[in-house]
């Protein structure tokens, strides 16, 4: 059986189906556990039996994503188990069978949660890469860095026509280890990436852009990725935008062109903004092209010439902020975002992984 939530189903074609104890262990609607074949469901109804049995092929079902309910848990079930299966929040929307529909929102969420508790990982030591021409974010930046879980991080800013100076008092009030570099702001970003990334000594490095939102889970689960999918890099979809000018978070699941963009996939594409890459790794790709702009997409292009593997996971916890497109290395008018949108809302609407009101 398949134990990573790689081929996820954004939008599944079928209901609840029964996940019971049968003569041989856990079989779902009587059939033995396929987990391709289980993609096409919502999810599956534990119905447990009347004694305590193994609880490792329901686990492996959480590891691969598939949503698990249950209207009680058994005294034996773990208390962190038990107590996933029986919150349904995640039922309560109503499915219309399209990509637009927020009851697929909530389902992938409680699909996420599931993959944390079936996936222990060790604890990473992460060097966290973020260069920046605009001081007034850096405060806002590292307080989202000292929020994340189950990491052991560091932060390397390359202050890209900045001086020290200016961010001081930000940096003094961060919990976390900081280390930069001063650079001219006539420097080509990718080359400022380059001499933070100089400093790092975190057995990964994880790029970070100074004007988005990350989750406090964001590191974690990308090393949670990258360990069960065996990736060299990996990163997150490029799902929700919130559109500054307009007041406005928007949701894509689809390209421009109307492909779909999925997560959990061998990809050549990830957001740049949340590539996390072994430091090891890093070195064998030549880093950060030494370019004024599209570092990340020349990057991805470069790790996969020289034989990486690319795995873009989940984008649940992470939230890019839009401006004017001149205020952006990513050059797109706010009209492209509207017409990828498969869910708008009104105000900062991120996704509950991102644990914000």
């Amino acid at each position: 059986m398949s134990v990573t939530p790689c081929g996820f189903t954004r939008t599944p074609e079928k209901g609840l189906a029964r996940l019971h104890w049968g003569d041989t262990g856990w079989a779902a609607e009587g059939e033995p556990l396929d987990v391709p074949a289980l993609r096409p469901l919502r999810g599956l109804e534990v119905e447990w039996p009347d004694r305590r049995v193994p609880l490792d092929g329901l686990l492996e079902l959480a590891a691969a994503g598939v949503p698990l309910t249950a209207g009680h848990a058994p005294p034996w079930v773990p208390d962190d188990l038990a107590a996933l299966l029986t919150d349904r929040d995640w039922l309560g929307h109503a499915a219309d069978g399209t990509a637009r529909s927020l009851a697929d929102l909530r389902r992938e969420e409680h699909s996420v949660r599931l993959r944390r508790l079936a996936h222990p990982v060790a604890v990473p030591q992460v060097s966290i890469l973020m260069a920046t021409r605009r001081p007034a974010l850096v405060g806002q930046a590292l307080a989202q860095m000292e929020s994340q879980r189950d990491v052991r991080a560091e932060v390397l800013l390359g202050l890209h026509g900045v001086r020290h100076d200016q961010v001081r008092d930000a940096v003094a009030a961060c919990s976390l280890p900081v280390r930069w570099v001063e650079a001219d702001a006539s420097v080509p970003f990718g080359e400022v990436l380059n001499r933070a990334a100089a400093l790092a000594s975190g057995d990964h490095l994880a790029k970070w852009d100074d004007d988005d939102w990350y989750g406090p889970r964001h590191l974690a689960d990308l090393f949670m990725a990258a360990s069960y999918a065996g990736a060299d890099v990996v990163g997150t979809t490029a799902e929700f935008f919130y559109l500054e000018p307009l007041k406005a978070t928007v949701r894509r699941t689809t390209f421009a062109s109307g492909a779909s963009y999925p997560s959990e996939v061998w990809a050549d594409h990830v957001a740049g903004g949340t590539i996390m890459v072994s430091r090891t790794k890093f070195h064998e790709i030549g880093g950060f092209p030494g370019l004024p702009r599209a570092v990340d997409l020349e990057f991805l292009k470069a790790a996969q010439k020289a034989g990486a593997r690319v795995y873009r996971t989940h984008g649940l916890g992470y939230v890019l902020r839009r401006g004017l497109s001149a205020d952006h290395t990513w050059q797109l008018p706010l009209s492209h975002f509207l017409k990828v949108a498969v869910n708008q809302w009104r105000g900062f609407r991120p996704s509950l992984l991102m644990e914000a009101a």
